[in-house]
C-alpha cells in the first residue's frame, strides 16, 4: 500500500488531495513510464540507473521526458523523508497527457510526474515459477519497456498465484526463456551463472545489471546466453532478481523441482548484492559523489 504523501507535479501532497483527470489520454490509454526503486536504509538505490533506462524508454515510447534528474532525486528524497522510509520502495510515474483524441481541455502539463513511496512487498524463499508459454514478443517495438500499460504483467502473476505459484515465468514466441512478470531469471550450471538477453524481450532490470557488472569480483563467471526451459530444468541452481526482493532462490519450474534452494552460488551473489547497496548508500551520503 503506498504512503500518504505523494509528489505531483512539484508538490508534496497526501494522496486524497491529487488530482488525476479522466482527460488525461495517457493515464487511460496507458501511455507512460514507470521504474520501481528500492529505498535502502532512506536512500534510493541505484536511482542513477533507474533514471537512465527511463530516459531510454522514453524515447523508445515517444513520452516526452523533459525532468532534471537531480531535482527529481531531491524530491524523492523529501518525499522519502516525508513519509519516514528507512526500507521500503518508491516509484517514479511519467504519464503522456497531450496525445491522442479522448483528452480534455484542462490546464494540463504535457507529462504528469508523479512519485509515491510504499513499504517493502511480503515474499517468500525459495519461489515457484509457473511457465507461461506465448508470455513475451521479443519481435514487439516495444518489447522491454516499462510502460503504465501492466494489465498482461499483473493478470499473468494473478493467474499464477491462483495456481499456487508464486510468479510466472515467461517465454517468447521462439520458445526461449525471456524473464518473470517482474523479475529477470539466472541459472547456474557448472560453475558459470547465465541469464536471457535482451534480445529474448526481457527488461533490462536494474538489479540483473548490477549483477552482471559485479559478478566478475565474486569470481564467478556471468554471461547472457539464450535459454530454452530445458536448461533450466538442467541447471544446478535458478534464481530471480527484482528491486523489491534482490535474489531469490527458485525451488520448482512448473512440477520440475530443485533441490537445496538457494543454492551456494545464489548466496554468494546475495551477499554481493547486499555490500554493493552498503557501498552505494555511503557513497551518496557524501553530495559530491551522487551527481549523475
Amino acid at each position: 500500500m503506498i504512503h500518504r504523501y505523494i509528489f505531483h507535479n512539484g508538490h508534496v501532497v497526501p494522496v486524497e488531495q491529487a488530482r488525476l483527470s479522466p482527460g488525461q489520454a495517457g493515464l487511460l490509454n496507458g501511455w507512460g513510464l514507470f521504474t520501481t526503486l528500492r529505498v535502502f536504509r532512506g536512500e534510493p538505490f541505484a536511482f542513477e540507473r533507474h533514471w537512465k533506462r527511463l530516459q531510454k524508454d522514453a524515447a523508445r515510447t515517444r513520452v516526452p521526458f523533459p525532468f532534471d534528474p537531480a531535482a527529481v532525486r531531491s524530491s524523492l528524497r523529501e518525499l522519502i523523508e516525508r513519509n519516514d522510509v528507512r526500507e521500503g520502495t518508491a516509484r517514479i510515474y511519467a504519464v503522456y497527457n497531450k496525445v491522442g483524441f479522448w483528452q480534455s481541455g484542462e490546464d494540463l502539463p504535457e507529462v504528469d510526474l508523479l512519485l509515491c513511496t510504499a513499504g517493502l512487498p511480503s515474499y517468500r524463499e525459495p519461489v515457484r515459477l509457473s511457465l507461461c508459454e506465448h508470455g513475451r514478443h521479443a519481435a514487439s517495438p516495444l518489447a522491454g519497456t516499462k510502460v503504465t500499460s501492466w494489465i498482461f504483467n499483473v493478470w499473468t502473476l494473478q493467474g499464477a498465484q491462483q495456481r499456487g505459484f508464486d510468479e510466472a515465468l515467461l517465454l517468447n514466441e521462439r520458445g526461449e526463456i525471456a524473464e518473470c512478470t517482474a523479475a529477470n531469471i539466472f541459472c547456474a550450471h557448472g560453475g558459470r551463472v547465465f541469464t536471457p538477453p535482451l534480445s529474448s524481450g526481457c527488461l533490462e532490470g536494474v538489479t540483473r545489471g548490477i549483477l552482471v557488472d559485479i559478478a566478475p569480483a565474486t569470481g564467478i563467471p556471468m554471461e547472457e546466453k539464450t535459454l530454452r526451459p530445458e536448461d533450466l530444468f538442467s541447471a544446478d541452481e535458478v534464481f530471480i532478481t527484482s528491486t523489491n526482493r534482490s535474489l531469490l532462490g527458485v525451488s520448482e519450474i512448473e512440477g520440475h523441482k530443485f533441490a537445496g534452494a538457494p543454492g551456494p552460488m545464489t548466496q554468494r551473489l546475495e551477499q554481493a548484492f547486499s555490500d554493493h547497496m552498503i557501498d552505494y548508500v555511503s557513497r551518496m551520503a557524501h553530495p559530491a559523489a551522487a551527481k549523475l
